[in-house]
């Protein structure tokens, strides 16, 4: 009979806004979470079988759930360096085991933070997943997903290549015999005057700090004679407890003259003989470190400037001294910062100036995003309506751009969803309208003799 159909009818009409309101209600509660996408709840008839021209039996409506995976919310800046928004489509790729044996699960909340434990996490703890990187910064295997993790990160250290010496040496120094190759060595090693070679005092030296490829801090010094008009005797020499004794006899480094033309500027920069060749001859500077060091060879350019020009090493009428000694080498450094930058690459920064990337988060693509099962703390699982998961660097294919320092903030706009409550509401009571008209049909039927 149809005045039962009409109740059923409007019972789940009752039913199917009371949905409606569910969702209007998650979505308003939801209007501050990052990353959160609206649900709509979309209307369908339903027919009974027994429909004909001539019969109509009310068959109701039903409710289905619809999610706006790809309307794009607000994206807003923060401070926080390892916060990441995604602009466009895709997702960032969760796991809720440290481990990766978890379920894999996707999340559009970039706001990503570092554990007690070194992972970075979400705001709900489920663990953030990247490709490995090598040392080159290349992903070591795209088809294996990790849990970035810096937890046992340590920086490199980074051995002194390169050493940059601006200063000025007196003219007016006294002009001094030239001496034998490795005196000044000989000298700075406390060697007697008995010894071969006879000891000499530089008369200007200048100590340089550099690194080892340990990161350990060495010593450097320079020593210069004047042997003749505008010519300097140099040598380079260091510790000989810390160097090999047979390459650098007395800490013997390098030695070789220094010439200067009549306006005090440079003529020819230093020929350098190396007491120590590597395989590769050395630029500057060849030291060959001793067994129990460990550390691999230095070589090091040593610049002295540009010839003709007072950029670098002078020799004029003032007192000698340097006013520039760099050198680009540095001790192993602490971590003490996390990034991600536009390229989805997890950097380390450290102690020592120095960076590292160490991950690269990829972008989770789906075929229709909007299959996805929707998990507490804003995550979303696979199913067989999303279809197959793509994993793809940031901006390539369908995969969305990455904007640093932000967060993609809920797409629900409140004014709409305060709007479509005031149409649920007038639905809902429609609906019980139709139930109390129909009820009051049937007490008429009832009252019939």
């Amino acid at each position: 009979m149809s005045l039962f159909g009409s109740l059923f009818s409007g019972v789940s009409g009752l039913n199917a806004q009371s949905r409606s309101l569910a969702m209007i209600s998650d979505n308003i509660a939801n209007v501050s979470t990052n990353g959160y996408k609206r649900s709509v709840a979309e209307f369908g008839d339903l027919v009974t079988s027994s429909q004909s021209r001539t019969t109509y039996n009310s068959g109701g409506v039903q409710t289905h759930t619809s999610y706006t995976m790809e309307d794009q919310g607000l994206i807003q800046g923060t401070s926080s360096s390892t916060d990441v928004a995604i602009s466009g489509g895709g997702f960032f790729a969760v796991n809720n085991s440290a481990d990766s044996s978890g379920e894999q699960l996707y999340t559009r909340d970039g706001s990503f933070t570092k554990d007690v434990n070194g992972y970075l996490v979400t705001s709900f703890g489920s663990y953030l997943q990247g490709w490995k990187l090598d040392a080159n910064g290349d992903p070591i295997n795209v088809n294996k997903l990790e849990t970035v993790s810096v937890a046992d990160t340590v920086g490199l250290a980074q051995a002194t290549t390169n050493i940059k010496v601006a200063g000025n040496l007196n003219a007016e120094t006294t002009i001094s015999a030239a001496p034998a190759t490795g005196a000044l060595a000989a000298y700075a090693a406390g060697q007697t005057d008995s010894s071969t070679p006879t000891p000499v005092k530089p008369t200007v030296n200048q100590n340089i700090t550099i690194y080892d490829s340990l990161g350990r801090s060495q010593t450097v010094t320079l020593g210069f004679v004047k042997t003749g008009t505008n010519t300097w005797y140099m040598e380079a020499y260091g510790d000989p407890a810390q160097l090999d004794a047979t390459a650098h006899p007395n800490g013997l480094i390098a030695s070789g003259n220094v010439t200067f033309g009549t306006d005090g500027t440079l003529t020819t920069l230093p020929s350098l003989t190396n007491s120590y060749t590597p395989s590769t001859p050395a630029s500057g500077l060849a030291i060959k470190w001793n067994s129990d060091n460990g550390a691999a060879d230095n070589d090091i350019t040593l610049n002295f400037g540009t010839v003709g020009t007072t950029s670098g090493l002078t020799q004029l009428s003032q007192n000698s001294g340097f006013s520039t000694l760099t050198q680009n080498g540095s001790p192993t450094g602490q971590l003490n910062g996390l990034s991600i930058n536009s390229d989805g690459m997890v950097i380390a920064s450290f102690t020592n100036g120095k960076t590292r990337a160490l991950y690269q988060i990829p972008i989770a693509t789906f075929t229709n995003p909007g299959g996805l099962d929707p998990r507490s703390g804003n995550l979303y699982a696979a199913s067989e309506t999303s279809g197959n998961v793509y994993m793809r660097a940031a901006g390539e294919g369908n995969a969305g751009s990455l904007t640093t320092s932000s967060i993609e903030a809920s797409n629900v706009d409140i004014a709409d969803e305060f709007s479509k409550m005031i149409v649920t509401q007038r639905a809902y009571s429609a609906n019980t309208k139709v139930i109390s008209t129909a009820n009051d049909m049937l007490d008429d039927l009832l009252r019939l003799k």
